[in-house]
């Protein structure tokens, strides 16, 4: 196949790679030619061909299995989507989203305790590190793609304790029970950093250290303005695009 020049042909690969995924002549799992079939398609060594990969992979398209080669992710990218005002505040845009994309979510709860507040959790609930604050962590799969995850905090003082999120809720039907306690959840705010990640979340999120991940930190409001929960979410760049939306007045 001839390319063009003066562009680095790798890139040019990579974009031939690119619109083939897009187009489904590669479909999500499927493992690319071998690097030597494509330096053999391309006239290229397999430098060339490894750097087009690696674009790829930066981009989340595809996955580098040692041994095995390349794979086309099986999890497109996603839009996570915000309403101000939303109409339902207790339904998920994790399991929203991915429905929509005809993926089949879940998001178990695998930790549950009551700790002392991490700094930046109290600062962010405005509550002393002395403060106790129930913890919910939960692991996001799509199938068994784990894509993203979610912890959240709440002061001991407004939970009560741990029961509040048992039986589990998922990941926001915490705000129904929080009313009828009397503290219903009426602003929002989020905050939003890209990073690298961390040990843990890179092992979990299977993803490399050139990768960035989101980090999407909202905080509830009660109608009397009190900080009632943050929640950390982490989730790789690349997988994901943030959609706001709000109506004036």
């Amino acid at each position: 196949m001839n390319l063009e020049t003066p562009r680095a042909r790798y890139r040019q690969v990579a974009d031939e790679l690119r619109n083939a995924i897009k187009r489904g002549e590669h479909a999500p799992g499927e493992a690319l030619p071998s690097q030597p079939e494509l330096a053999r398609k391309y006239g290229l060594n397999q430098t060339s061909i490894n750097r087009a990969i690696a674009l790829l992979r930066a981009e989340g398209l595809v996955r580098v299995e040692h041994g095995r080669g390349a794979f086309v992710q099986e999890v497109p990218t996603v839009k996570r989507v915000r309403r101000i005002p939303r109409g339902d505040s207790n339904s998920s845009s994790f399991a929203e989203e991915m429905q929509k994309a005809g993926l089949k979510p879940r998001a178990p709860l695998v930790e549950l305790k009551t700790i002392l507040a991490p700094p930046v959790v109290a600062e962010r609930l405005e509550i002393s590190e002395d403060d106790p604050v129930v913890m919910r962590k939960r692991h996001m799969f799509v199938g068994e793609r784990p894509v993203q995850l979610a912890t959240s905090y709440m002061p001991l003082t407004i939970a009560g304790d741990e029961s509040i999120a048992l039986p589990d809720t998922g990941p926001t039907g915490l705000y129904q029970r929080l009313a009828k306690r009397g503290h219903r959840i009426t602003r929002f705010i989020e905050e939003i950093e890209a990073r690298h990640p961390t040990p843990e979340e890179a092992d979990f999120l299977k993803l490399t250290e050139a990768q960035q991940v989101l980090e999407v930190t909202r905080i509830a409001y009660t109608a009397e303005d009190v900080a009632a929960e943050t929640v950390i979410n982490v989730f790789p760049s690349q997988q994901w695009r943030l959609s706001y939306e709000w109506t004036n007045g």
